[in-house]
């Protein structure tokens, strides 16, 4: 594939039955932590971890999802009243958000989901909130924000080291990683995606739902990942008119 060719739909590169969902299930114990740097780990089986990138400095539309009071995923706000996050991490219910800190367990605004919007066809999920929230929301992408090869930022909360379960190394604090993408794919729901390869980390279990960045716009949402070397995507460019449709933006 050359370089710099716009991702606009659908370009094979792996398939996502190759990867696995990144949430972690609402049933776990999750004990956060703030002892490691960024999106990473290793799958249970590997024989060591991968850790890399950094905490976030600057994330003011970033949102932790939890889910009958445990957090869960990633997720960020893209208006008054709208999550956007995977479809995959809705499943369990009971959702509630804090907004707009990079600590999940202090701090920003915490709001609960009252509506469910999945998309039919790919691993994306709208929730609409119980009260507006002010503040900075994320921008999204529209086709040919995103280049083949380009260097861009995946943030979440997610597990941050091996440590035989993903669900008992989750960050305290938004962490944040460069990775490199390398064409399109499809989610975990066979929808349009961005595949990526880690660049300084890689995302793991909770920060599925969490967004893509590209120049600073959001134009995806975390689906799967191998927890080595490569990420998927769900590509909200793809998706704008049902986002718009939905959440009027």
């Amino acid at each position: 594939m050359e370089k710099n060719v716009r991702i606009t739909g659908l370009i094979p590169a792996l398939a996502a039955t190759a990867l696995s969902v990144l949430a972690i299930a609402p049933t776990a114990t999750a004990q956060p932590s703030a002892s490691g740097p960024a999106p990473v780990v290793a799958s249970e089986t590997a024989v060591q971890p991968i850790i890399g990138g950094g905490y976030a400095n600057n994330a003011p539309w970033a949102a932790r999802l939890f889910s009958n009071g445990r957090q869960t995923c990633s997720a960020s706000i893209i208006a008054p009243t709208w999550i956007l996050t995977a479809k995959h991490c809705v499943t369990g219910g009971g959702l509630s958000f804090r907004i707009g800190s990079l600590d999940q367990t202090t701090g920003g605004t915490v709001a609960n989901g009252v509506g469910i919007y999945n998309n039919a066809s790919s691993d994306l999920s709208l929730v609409k909130l119980d009260r507006s929230v002010a503040g900075t929301y994320a921008r999204l992408g529209q086709p040919g924000s995103v280049s083949v090869n380009q260097t861009v930022q995946v943030y979440g909360w997610g597990a941050t080291s091996q440590c035989g379960s993903e669900a008992n190394c989750q960050s305290q604090y938004l962490k944040v990683a460069d990775v490199i993408v390398t064409g399109g794919c499809r989610d975990a729901y066979n929808g349009s995606a961005i595949c990526a390869r880690r660049g300084n980390g890689i995302t793991a279990g909770g920060d599925s739902g969490g967004p893509m960045m590209a120049n600073g716009v959001q134009v995806g949402v975390a689906s799967t990942s191998d927890r080595q070397t490569t990420t998927a995507y769900t590509n909200v460019t793809a998706y704008r008119s049902w986002i718009q449709s939905v959440a009027g933006v």
